[in-house]
């Protein structure tokens, strides 16, 4: 197969494209990223030099690069996303461009050049909160934010597409990832830098506010199967069950990193700030047979561990 991965310089993206690689070594795959602040090519350098890997940087929403690549690739899994809650409060229009107009440049692609299989990865805060329960697929989409509004934007021109189009799509709507090599405004690594510095972390309200971690790697053996197996039309909810609030997943850090809860500075929450994430993964399970893998106390005392390294 050749593969086109959007956003495979950034975080999930660049571990996928290695777990690809490693997994599929018969594919080509080509990775586009446009090196905005939080791609990074320094992700890519361990696999960089392999004869079935290329790198194109370049913007998902440039009509003229996207027909060029689309024409040599039979499949597409785009990450590419403008994805910090916080900056898409102060401006939404780079996450419009991306988000939205980018993905249907990327489905205009798709359907030129008759892909066998589009993948959109989405997240699980188009669907909102919820303080009980759980978001299943058929959840109505309540997003809180201009990020998550144009992620469920995006997701609902891939479900027209599909209907309209035939376009092979199929969605991924995963919940909060942690791993290593994530860019640091994301709270894993944007505190670990802060108090790797001697610094005071700064936590939203009372730290209240519940997330589900599913590590990266799990993730990226979810949207391999809903690449292969994926049925077209379909979304599928990926999570871990690894529900903390965020003051919980502070404390734990500075556990490990054997540093006082006074580090710990309560702000001003932001606003629209969700309360709970929290989705039902049973469809991937039954019907793909994915699964969780990575224990959460060692993924992510080892995720701290690679941030504590690599800051100092």
């Amino acid at each position: 197969m050749n593969l086109l991965v959007t956003g495979g310089a950034g975080f999930i993206g660049s571990h996928f494209i290695r777990y690809m690689l490693e997994q599929y070594p018969d594919y080509q795959i080509i990775n586009l990223d446009n090196l905005t602040y939080a791609g990074n090519l320094d992700n890519t350098a361990d696999f960089a030099d392999r004869p079935n890997y290329s790198f194109v940087q370049g913007d998902v929403a440039d009509r003229k690069l996207m027909d060029e690549l689309g024409a040599k690739v039979g499949a597409i899994v785009h990450f590419a996303a403008e994805t910090h809650v916080d900056n898409s409060i102060d401006d939404a229009t780079p996450f419009l461009q991306t988000n939205v107009i980018g993905t249907q440049v990327l489905i205009e692609a798709a359907l030129k050049h008759k892909h066998q299989r589009y993948v959109q990865v989405s997240t699980d805060e188009v669907y909102g909160d919820i303080e009980e329960g759980l978001f299943t697929e058929e959840s109505p989409l309540k997003p809180s934010s201009p990020y998550s509004a144009s992620k469920a934007a995006g997701d609902m021109l891939v479900l027209a597409a599909v209907r309209t189009y035939d376009l092979p799509g199929v969605i991924s709507r995963c919940s909060n990832n942690y791993g290593t090599h994530q860019f640091p405004e994301k709270i894993v690594p944007f505190f670990i830098k802060k108090l790797m510095a001697g610094e005071k972390v700064p936590l939203y309200g009372d730290g209240s506010n519940v997330r589900d971690w599913l590590h990266v790697l799990d993730h990226c053996r979810a949207i391999d199967l809903i690449l292969h197996k994926g049925k077209v039309g379909e979304i599928y909810n990926v999570g871990a069950n690894n529900e903390h609030s965020n003051l919980e997943t502070t404390k734990r850090m500075l556990q490990i990193l054997e540093l006082p809860e006074d580090r710990i500075e309560l702000v001003k929450d932001r606003p629209g700030h969700d309360i709970r994430y929290a989705i039902d993964s049973s469809k991937i399970q039954n019907e793909l047979g994915w699964k969780p893998t990575v224990d959460f106390e060692n993924g992510f005392r080892e995720t701290v561990e690679w941030y504590k390294k690599n800051f100092q």
